[in-house]
């Protein structure tokens, strides 16, 4: 939805000005004659009306900050021209400080969500992408992106699914986990990967027993260490379809004000704050509430306080961007609750696998999606054409959706579960 511009007319165009005044006061225009207005009063008569429309533009100007005055009027807010020499990450789409970071490495990390000791993760709110699925026995597991990590812990970390190595694969980022299935050990050893498994140079256990087996961690400083001795200097990303920055804010707009703009009179309340097309959302993966997940719209900060379906928040641990060597999380780290930009749902077609305990989940084809973004939603469908291919988005009219900037969870819902907002 786009802001209606509305043209503000400072002047009529034709005939003289002077004819046109003298015709809506109720004089007569007469041909070589003028009626009984000499030019005089005329004069003044000109002068104090378009005093009066100029005093009129200018409050208005004033009121919406507007750039232009005769033809349109502009919100100052939003900016057409685009920044041609900025450098936006393929992960987030956010502006970067050094284009440098652009090709940095990346590193997707199987990271747990079972109640058994894996909450609160580490580093999380650092992670650009997340993709979010059931591992096994209705518990989910993360698979999450990062690129140009500074977090001083990171984890936990457990083992590897084939579906999540299949998302992660467009990433080319180096695969860091704890063992897997047997089929995605196979792939991610025998294929062109980087592969980081269970390495005590460069992991080690944190020493909380409640955490039991999900106490494996890393650093920041140990992920770059790896790529520095292996030679895996950069990772050529390949991201979801982004907007930038001015394009995310001008998206905005049509979640509405609470009073809106008229320029016949000042506004009394607050003309930023924007109300939410859907305020909250409920992502249901199965009939287990600490694993179902709840979002509510933070209008302040244009993102989605996520919480479980149990109602308990979703916190975890943010570490300082500093080497504290080998920490517990628990010691060294403050919580905070997980707040993406940007929630995608996507349908996918899920059994057991032929073990009978673990999943299988297919990744490479089509189904429904739902983009919840800017306090809006968008209902449309995934793609994916093959395992080294990105997932693309659509609406309903098969248009490809441009996702907000900003930390993206991308949460792969099965058919017998259920999004609800």
């Amino acid at each position: 939805m786009t802001v209606e511009k509305q043209p503000i007319k400072v002047a009529k165009n034709g005939d003289s000005l002077e004819m046109d005044l003298v015709e809506a006061f109720g004089g007569e225009k007469k041909a070589g004659k003028k009626s009984d207005w000499d030019k005089k009063n005329i004069a003044f008569l000109v002068s104090g009306i378009v005093g009066i429309i100029g005093g009129v533009v200018c409050l208005a100007v004033g009121i919406l900050g507007g750039s232009k005055v005769a033809g349109e009027l502009k919100f100052s807010q939003i900016n057409d021209e685009k920044d041609d020499s900025a450098v936006y990450s393929d992960l987030t789409g956010e502006p970067l400080v050094d284009a440098s970071l652009k090709t940095a490495p990346a590193y997707c990390i199987q990271t747990p969500n079972g109640t058994d000791g894996a909450r609160p993760q580490a580093g999380l709110t650092q992670a650009g992408v997340i993709f979010e699925a059931i591992a096994e026995a209705g518990i989910t597991r993360f698979a999450a992106i990062y690129q140009n990590p500074t977090s001083a812990v990171i984890g936990p970390i457990r083992s590897l699914r084939m579906y999540y190595l299949e998302w992660d694969t467009p990433f080319d980022c180096t695969i860091v986990h704890a063992g897997g299935a047997h089929d995605a050990l196979v792939a991610v050893q025998s294929g062109d990967y980087k592969d980081l498994s269970e390495d005590y140079t460069y992991m080690y256990r944190g020493t909380y027993g409640t955490r039991l087996w999900n106490n494996l961690f890393t650093t920041a400083t140990y992920l770059n260490q790896f790529s520095a001795d292996h030679g895996y200097n950069t990772s050529n990303i390949q991201g979801f379809a982004r907007m930038t920055p001015d394009e995310s804010g001008r998206s905005r707009v049509d979640a509405g004000v609470k009073e809106k703009l008229d320029i016949v009179k000042v506004a009394t309340g607050d003309t930023s704050e924007t109300v939410a097309d859907v305020a909250s959302i409920d992502l249901n993966f199965g009939g287990w509430a600490n694993f179902n997940v709840h979002y509510d719209y933070n209008a302040e900060t244009n993102t989605y306080n996520r919480s479980y379906g149990s109602g308990v928040a979703h916190d975890v641990y943010e570490c300082d961007a500093v080497d504290l060597g080998e920490k517990n999380p628990e010691d060294v780290c403050r919580l905070a609750q997980m707040s993406p930009a940007v929630v995608v749902a996507m349908i996918v077609q899920e059994s057991k696998a032929a073990d009978n305990y673990h999943e299988s989940i297919t990744t490479i084809g089509t189904g429904d999606a739902y983009i919840f973004q800017n306090g809006t939603a968008i209902k449309g469908s995934w793609a994916k054409g093959a395992k080294d291919q990105q997932i693309k988005f659509f609406d309903e009219d098969g248009i490809e959706v441009a996702l907000a900037p900003g930390q993206t969870i991308v949460s792969a819902v099965p058919a017998y579960g259920s999004v609800e907002y």
